[in-house]
């Protein structure tokens, strides 16, 4: 089979399945089963795909067309330009969460400030490094219970050019950390128990579930922060969160029965309302 065909046939077989990109995803995999440039494929189309290729390919096939998305079986995901690894004990950094870190460095001063950012929760350590990346003099502490996590954000910190400004710790909330920070970001689980069995299967089937399930009402992780935010937001701190669509008039309650007052929602590309900035009141 040549590369084209391969193609050909990829996406007839995504096309069939439903998939919601069935072209764009069969030329990915053929490039990431092959390991050659989107450039090469366009050049040579002609050529076979060889015994490795195929094998690969044809792996990569039956994982996708069980659901398991496109991301996990590259191996990594495209976040504020930057590239992350990833792994079973992370979620996928999704657009929607480029919210916070724009959020953030909107109501943030000039780009050279010595800022002390804390990342609750950090996953694959996405809004950490991007923001390290943006900001040349901050540091920053990322934290997560999962240790598998933590082994990806610090792998994800060395390749991103971050990680003498970076550091990692084990622990529940901000139960590793020790303040003040300027500013604490986090996209914690907030998708209420009993709705995670209703999400799309590769949602479902393939993130962490703990770092989706967020409670009976999708609130648990959110009192937890809001409880600590005494103890790591400097007087003049910022703390962004990621909240679910419908959650931002309970988040902010929560937020006021903690001494802290929303400075701005954030909207995502889909208008729908996605971040919550705070400062205390």
């Amino acid at each position: 089979m040549t590369r084209q065909e391969a193609i050909v046939l990829t996406r007839k077989l995504f096309t069939e399945a439903g998939l919601d990109a069935p072209a764009l995803e069969a030329r990915w995999l053929v490039e990431a089963a092959l390991r050659i440039s989107a450039s090469e494929l366009a050049a040579f189309p002609e050529r076979h795909l060889g015994p490795d290729g195929a094998q690969r390919l044809e792996g990569f096939l039956r994982r996708r067309l069980v659901r398991e998305p496109l991301a996990r079986i590259l191996g990594e995901q495209e976040f504020w330009g930057l590239r992350f690894a990833l792994s079973p004990e992370t979620l996928i950094p999704r657009p929607d969460t480029e919210t916070i870190v724009e959020t953030a460095l909107g109501l943030l001063p000039g780009r050279t400030a010595p800022l002390r950012i804390l990342d609750l929760g950090t996953g694959t350590g996405c809004l950490l490094v991007a923001l390290l990346h943006e900001r040349p003099e901050a540091v920053g502490l990322g934290i997560d219970l999962s240790e598998g996590a933590l082994r990806t954000a610090r792998r994800n910190a060395v390749h991103n050019n971050v990680a003498p400004r970076a550091l990692f710790a084990c622990g529940d909330w901000a139960s590793a950390a020790r303040g003040p920070f300027d500013l604490v970001v986090s996209n914690p689980p907030y998708i209420a128990s009993a709705v995670i069995p209703t999400l799309a299967a590769e949602v479902r089937d393939h993130d962490p579930s703990a770092a989706l399930d967020g409670g009976p009402d999708g609130l648990s992780a959110y009192r937890s922060i809001l409880a600590s935010a005494g103890d790591v937001l400097a007087p003049e701190g910022l703390l962004v969160l990621e909240i679910g669509y419908d959650q931002a008039e309970a988040v902010e309650a929560l937020s006021r029965a903690s001494g802290l007052a929303k400075c701005k929602v954030a909207h995502d590309l889909s208008g729908i309302r996605r971040c919550l900035a705070l400062k205390w009141a």
